[in-house]
């Protein structure tokens, strides 16, 4: 993947484009990311049933294929749900395939 890709990948989205992390439909947590970075971190500060509400709708990689544009980590992700793993294992896993797609990416610069 080259330089310019990841960049866009790592950029930070206005505030329109932020994933807004609920625990259902209507109940917002008051959490939200602007970034890959901010997402990853955001994954071990919410409440794991907004993490399952979001993940088991397909909510996280949506997120990621449409708005950060990485298809890659979508898929990760995807391959992760098939797994049905739920609270720590599913924040525990969310969080390692996100911290390590987001070091790679931050290792061409």
């Amino acid at each position: 993947m080259n330089e310019k890709m990841n960049s866009k990948i790592l950029r930070t989205l206005p505030r329109e484009k932020a994933f807004y992390f609920f625990t259902s439909i209507g109940n917002y947590t008051g959490e939200s990311a602007t970034s890959l970075k901010e997402f990853t971190d955001k994954i071990n500060e919410v409440n794991v049933k907004s993490l399952e509400f979001h993940f088991y709708r397909g909510d996280f990689e949506k997120w990621i294929a449409e708005v950060l544009e990485d298809k890659e980590l979508a898929e990760q992700i995807g391959t992760l749900r098939k797994m049905s793993p739920i609270g720590e294992k599913l924040k525990n896993g969310l969080h390692r395939i996100l911290i390590g797609r987001y070091s790679r990416l931050r290792s061409t610069f």
